[in-house]
């Protein structure tokens, strides 16, 4: 392949950013590779796009593994006039492959383009037109191009049905204006290409939009208590730092913070705690005992696994308990889904054996749970009764750090549970094989229903109990930061 060759992926690098465009191609080392979380998206997306393939019925599949073997089959399987998946267009330094090349009216092509995202996106309108342009440039008439993405109502019984998982629309007319310019923005990423020295670009809004962005050098020295560690800073964070602002302690007087933001900036200046007293005696009021401290961990797959489960649906596969029932008394119950069939049935089973009738069950970030329970209700309305009154008792441990009536400098700016445990404890997920529920999900996923060995499924199994364990565990010592705290004079 030639060193320059721009292809679509590239070309959606340059349309982000062009020093990532010059770094991929002149300095690729510091570029990351995509981290499981990434290649699990891109694992979803193949299965995703194998199965659209089955909505055009006599559709050729062209190898894609031999670049110029693709090329050459789909120079010849053209004159045949039957949709062709993976076609592979070069011309001069541009190369684009195509998910779905489908024959239209007088000889001309539609693109559909899959996605295992669940509606249309403008970097999708972009990277159609880059698509179209190829297309053209080798001699061929694109009549329409489409987007297929996956309807996430879809409700899985027996076999997946291709017709009705996907949604395929009509992007033409949105394409045709993502086209403008094109020719220009092309010219602009071959000179950035061939530049000697990379494009001096600051950080900006870009850097996470739309994808986050695999460069691992331009916030690599960013000090502790840099201004991106700012709460929900967003925009702000770009313009206090491209106006020469890197630490939260120099927010100048004037400039607009909201009211944890301004918490946040007295902390670091002081180097001390903020404790708002009244409210966090307020929230401890509302704890009923035998306090149930409750965690979930689900998988949400893109093509549903099990029948009555939808695109993406959050399916529970874990459930981690301890219940404090007075006098120092502590007892910790759990589950952990083992087989390949739908964990739902028996996860319900031994959280209602497990889960006293009475007390609080506290949780981090209610909405979480609350929203997995509510769905179970719906699935399996024999527990319907049981689980709405569970969701009477459902306490939100993270209000009184998402309000900031406490914060500590320890958590930059964050009110995650990864960031609080550590802060006010001083235990924490560090040294943690799994440290994180995307990680957990991953992991279970995996050993279930990919290809791993028996050491391997047990390794994890035993890894994955001790994150969930640590997650309800430490919510108990937050709890009981959080009374000291109430105490103290």
């Amino acid at each position: 392949m030639p060193p320059k060759l721009l292809t679509k992926s590239k070309y959606m690098n340059g349309l982000q950013c062009l020093k990532l465009l010059w770094l991929v191609f002149n300095d690729p080392a510091k570029v990351s590779d995509p981290d499981a979380a990434k290649q699990h998206i891109f694992d979803q997306g193949h299965l995703v796009g194998e199965l659209a393939k089955q909505l055009y019925p006599g559709g050729i599949n062209i190898p894609h593994d031999n670049f110029r073997e693709n090329i050459n089959r789909t120079a010849q399987l053209t004159a045949g006039r039957k949709a062709l998946f993976e076609a592979g267009f070069m011309s001069g330094k541009l190369f684009c492959r195509v998910d779905i090349l489908n024959p239209s009216e007088d000889h001309q092509w539609d693109i559909v383009e899959v996605k295992s995202s669940t509606s249309v996106k403008e970097e999708n309108l972009h990277d159609v037109a880059f698509q179209k342009y190829c297309l053209q440039k080798q001699g061929l008439v694109v009549n329409k191009c489409y987007l297929a993405v996956i309807n996430n109502q879809y409700v899985k019984h027996g076999k997946i049905d291709p017709l009705q998982l996907f949604t395929v629309q009509d992007i033409t007319e949105d394409v045709t204006a993502a086209s403008q310019d094109i020719e220009d923005r092309i010219e602009a990423m071959f000179n950035t290409i061939s530049a000697k020295e990379c494009p001096d670009i600051k950080v900006g809004s870009y850097c996470s939009d739309p994808y986050d962005c695999a460069v691992v050098c331009c916030r690599a020295d960013l000090p502790e208590n840099n201004i991106f560690e700012l709460y929900r800073g967003g925009k702000k964070c770009f313009e206090l730092f491209n106006s020469g602002v890197l630490y939260i302690k120099d927010i100048p007087p004037d400039f607009k913070l909201s009211r944890v933001q301004q918490i946040q900036k007295w902390c670091d200046v002081m180097g001390i705690s903020h404790i708002e007293k009244q409210p966090i005696k307020e929230f401890l009021s509302t704890l009923k005992e035998p306090l149930h401290y409750l965690d979930f961990e689900t998988i949400s797959p893109a093509i549903p696994l099990f029948d009555g489960t939808r695109p993406y649906q959050r399916v529970p596969f874990q459930f981690s308990l301890h219940v404090a029932e007075g006098k120092g008394k502590l007892r910790h119950a759990g589950f952990l889904a083992d087989g390949a069939e739908d964990p739902r049935p028996v996860f319900l089973c031994r959280l209602k054996e497990t889960l006293g009738s009475t007390g609080s069950i506290v949780t981090y970030n209610q909405a979480f749970e609350d929203s997995v329970l509510k769905e179970l209700a719906e699935a399996f309305p024999d527990y319907a009764e049981w689980i709405a009154e569970v969701r009477t008792r459902l306490v939100d441990l993270l209000k009184p750090f998402q309000n900031f009536h406490y914060y500590d400098p320890l958590q930059k700016g964050s009110a995650s549970i990864k960031q609080v445990l550590p802060a006010l404890t001083g235990k924490g997920y560090k040294e943690m094989e799994i440290a994180g529920g995307e990680q957990a999900s991953l992991a279970f996923l995996q050993v279930t229903y990919g290809e791993a060995t028996a050491e391997e499924r047990q390794q994890v199994r035993a890894t994955l109990e001790k994150y969930c364990g640590l997650d309800t565990e430490g919510m108990l010592w937050i709890v009981e930061k959080l009374e000291k705290t109430a105490r103290a004079k």
